[in-house]
């Protein structure tokens, strides 16, 4: 999938523009609580193209030296990531330095730029934009991302100028394909050293060694994959937010074309903010998901550690914890083939079908003891269940008043889904359908 990114000074509309891009797709809707910190991701659909969507806004509020640090990287990032950029300016302050810097910057890059002048809601001001082709990045494009004038021809050009999908034939059709994400120097390319038995990948303690995603083919003990080295998410010093802008863009596109995601946590300094966000972005993209608690050696081990440990990640990712998570030392190649045989068990979870007889046989006697509690005096009777033919597991529940069912029934249902049926490491989407 094409990768849009959004670029520009603070409080030019980024955002704003974001998220009607986003909103624009009505297809999916997250009702996970606690999300919001992947506000900056998401997707679009316009016209029958779907692309995805960065908005590298929001980062900067505390930096000391805004744009001499954080603007420069972000935006050189962006270029090296994306696959067009989308330069946002506004019409109100005309061309400031930080404008003029960041178009000199796109001019130097070989990738396609777009270069939109926001808030302009009048004639007046559709005169003042004129001034922005002074920048030297071609056609400009008026738009008002708060009331949405000028966006639908905005987007008309994204689609014309993204690369168009092409139907490549790939080699490794129907192998699962496994991506291994985490923060840095938590053990991701020493992890896939280590199942293929060779130094595919480089390993040093500076953080950050893997700068793109490697693939290589695993085929050995009974097992078949895809492994996708990626790079790490990152911790910011002076600028506080949970998920660093270029760890996204890196893990973006492993994490969107794998089947399975192993998550890859340091013992010694347990679930972070970092691991949190990317476990939300997995979470997002409905995969499957390992947990793989790395460096175990280090740790001093009591009766109950792994016990006490297991419970305390449980909690830090609920409400879907119902996932393997396996301790491992990578150097000490200690429980390397357990984490192989998790990935085999959870991609097998994510991929089956369950009869729609063998679903209604199993859950309706539970919605009878238990049925939905009765709103503004209405009964809710759910009277059919069966599977979507959907990637991950979706399941769709026909009653007579879907809209009056609330998210704790939905849990509940969900709950029981798992424990008729093994669905560990598979977040479950559950949808209410008119009968």
């Amino acid at each position: 999938m094409s990768l849009l990114a959004i670029v520009g000074r603070p409080n030019v509309g980024k955002s704003t523009l974001f998220n009607r891009l986003v909103g624009m797709r009505q297809a999916i809707v997250d009702e996970t609580a606690g999300v919001t910190r992947d506000r900056h991701y998401g997707r679009c659909e316009w016209c029958g193209h779907e692309f995805s969507v960065v908005d590298t806004g929001g980062y900067t509020s505390n930096s000391d030296d805004i744009f001499e640090g954080e603007i420069r990287k972000q935006v050189s990032i962006a270029i090296q990531e994306a696959d067009a950029i989308l330069f946002m300016v506004e019409v109100g302050t005309g061309i400031t330095d930080y404008d003029s810097e960041i178009a000199e910057i796109l001019r130097q890059s070989k990738k396609p730029v777009i270069l939109a002048v926001n808030k302009v809601d009048s004639a007046a001001k559709q005169y003042d934009a004129y001034e922005f082709y002074s920048l030297g990045l071609g056609e400009i494009w008026s738009i008002s991302s708060s009331n949405g004038s000028g966006t639908g021809d905005l987007l008309d050009e994204i689609i014309r100028i993204l690369p168009k999908e092409e139907a490549v034939e790939d080699p490794h059709a129907g192998i699962p394909r496994v991506a291994i994400v985490g923060k840095p120097n938590v053990g991701k390319s020493s992890l896939t050293n280590a199942l293929l038995g060779e130094d595919r990948n480089i390993v040093t303690p500076i953080a950050g060694t893997t700068r793109d995603s490697v693939e290589s083919h695993y085929n050995k003990f009974g097992h078949e994959f895809i492994l996708v080295d990626t790079a790490g998410l990152r911790k910011k010093t002076k600028v506080k937010e949970d998920l660093e802008f270029y760890s996204v863009m890196r893990s973006i596109r492993a994490i969107e074309h794998s089947d399975i995601c192993i998550l890859m946590v340091d013992a010694q300094t347990g679930i972070e903010a970092q691991d949190l966000a990317i476990f939300n972005l997995i979470n997002k993209n409905k995969k499957g998901c390992i947990v793989v608690v790395n460096k175990w050696d280090t740790i001093e081990k009591g009766n109950n550690t792994m016990k006490e440990y297991t419970e305390v990640i449980k909690q830090r990712l609920s409400p879907f914890n119902d996932l393997p998570i396996i301790f491992t030392s990578v150097i000490n190649k200690q429980r390397i083939l357990d984490v192989l045989d998790a990935t085999a068990k959870v991609y097998e979870n994510f991929s089956q079908k369950i009869p729609t007889s063998r679903l209604n046989e199993a859950m309706l006697p539970e919605i009878e003891n238990y049925p939905p509690p009765a709103t503004k005096g209405k009964y809710i009777k759910i009277k059919f269940i069966t599977q979507l033919p959907t990637q991950s597991p979706s399941f769709a529940f026909f009653c007579n008043l879907p809209q009056y069912i609330k998210d704790p029934y939905k849990r509940f249902l969900e709950n029981k889904l798992r424990s008729y049926f093994d669905f560990t490491g598979c977040p479950i989407q559950i949808y209410m359908r008119q009968k």
